[in-house]
């Protein structure tokens, strides 16, 4: 699987910048995904991209100017799963 990081830091700059409160969250690969940086804001909304490694994630984190965690260390913020329901019940 090929990464455009272009594309992506496009993408995830303009979440950053139209949102507040925005903070990064590593993921690590899995057996069906690559690493993923997924940006949540203030409210819960939240947008994921692949990235082509762990440090590529924190080094686009912290390029954006956002706190950059690692999801292992600190779990999802409940704002994120609250965001989620919101958007089910619609």
């Amino acid at each position: 699987m090929s990464i455009d990081v272009a594309k992506v830091r496009t993408h995830l700059e303009s979440f950053a910048q139209s949102r507040r409160g925005v903070e990064a969250y590593v993921e690590p690969p899995t057996n069906v995904s690559a690493t993923t940086v997924i940006l949540i804001a203030h409210d819960g909304e939240w947008t994921r991209r692949a990235v082509p490694s762990r440090d590529a994630g924190f080094e686009l984190g912290r390029a954006l100017g956002i706190p950059v965690y690692d999801v292992h260390q600190t779990g999802y913020p409940s704002r994120m799963r609250e965001w989620n329901s919101r958007q089910r019940k619609g």
